[in-house]
């Protein structure tokens, strides 16, 4: 049964400095560990580091995580920044599992440049760290990724809204992530690389956080900025709904291509129900309970998981275009999460 581990004073001294002393460590697993890959203190710790503990695509990669724990006999610890973006939690959070005595971390970074210390710190400490969604820049500065391939992605949404337009002239909005974190860039340059365009060919750019309501404010924007808007590229799909919720309130629900990045259940659905033309779906309990496995190998034998692991990406949509290779919403919502 999972239970919740308390820190120790000094730790929850140093969270509160810090602003972000509501990052829980919870641990859940039989904690039993067999002869094979216990430690000194019997068990082997698997940490987990989320942007948030809110998104359901990290909910399901703790659910990931938990279940490859459990099956592993090893003891699995989780924290989360309190927003995407929040990287002082998440260094915070590495710093506290290192303390505790992990075997392995595994983290979707909010800053991809800037929790690279903090992991050199880790592993220096003999910690094998492993990315989960995003890179770290550079890429190097964890022993692996385990990921999909976000430029794919865009591309894949990129090549069926450039089908799907049949030929019109594509005035394009751009619903980012934000400045700096590499898998928004990596979208977001698929995406025009699968359209054919450049960044001169963006109507109107915005960053949303991958956020609902910020998403709904960025599509409003683009609309005072270039009313002709017909085709939306969204970072995920909070954001794409948060455009059509904008684009349903002027009227332009029917004649805006709206794609997007994730797979959830809750953006499948709305590909189903027309909101989304076309989404790239990712795996995500998959990326955790393969990192959890890397880091019980590491433990048994000191081999340690290296280079990038692509866990696989498929563009979901009810009207498929030629020459793209998609599947149903069917096929997508038995494989969605969230």
């Amino acid at each position: 049964m999972p239970r919740t581990t308390r820190l120790s004073s000094s730790l929850l001294r140093a969270a509160a400095v810090t602003g972000v002393a509501a990052l829980t460590l919870t641990a859940c697993g039989s904690g039993s560990g067999s002869g094979s890959t216990s430690t000194g203190s019997g068990e082997v710790k698997v940490g987990l580091i989320t942007k948030t503990d809110t998104n359901p695509f990290f909910v399901k990669m703790k659910e990931g995580a938990e279940k490859s724990a459990k099956a592993e006999g090893v003891k699995l610890m989780t924290a989360a920044g309190k927003f995407d973006g929040d990287n002082a939690g998440q260094v915070t959070a590495i710093e506290n599992m290192v303390a505790a005595g992990v075997k392995g971390i595994l983290i979707t970074p909010s800053d991809s440049k800037a929790i690279v210390p903090a992991i050199e710190k880790a592993k220096a400490k003999g910690v094998l760290v492993i990315a989960l969604d995003t890179p770290t820049e550079p890429q190097s500065a964890v022993d692996a990724l385990f990921a999909t391939d976000n430029l794919k992605a865009g591309e894949l949404i990129g090549e069926y809204a450039k089908a799907a337009m049949k030929g019109k002239t594509a005035k394009i909005a751009a619903l980012d992530l934000a400045p700096g974190v590499s898998v928004g860039v990596q979208r977001h340059n698929g995406f025009l690389k699968g359209f054919g365009a450049t960044d001169k060919d963006v109507a109107c750019a915005q960053d949303t956080g991958g956020d609902q309501s910020k998403g709904q404010t960025a599509m409003e924007n683009c609309l005072q900025k270039e009313p002709g808007i017909n085709v939306v590229y969204t970072i995920n799909e909070p954001a794409a709904l948060g455009a059509y919720t904008a684009l349903k309130a002027k009227g332009r629900e029917k004649d805006v291509l709206i794609v997007s990045v994730d797979g959830g259940c809750t953006g499948t659905k709305a590909v189903k129900d027309g909101k989304i033309a076309a989404t790239s779906q990712q795996y995500p309990l998959k990326m955790a309970a393969e990192g959890v496995k890397a880091v019980v190998t590491y433990a048994k034998d000191g081999k340690k998981a290296s280079g990038y692991t692509d866990t696989g990406v498929t563009l979901i949509t009810d009207k498929a275009q030629d020459g793209v290779a998609s599947k149903d919403t069917s096929y997508g919502l038995d494989n969605c999460w969230g």
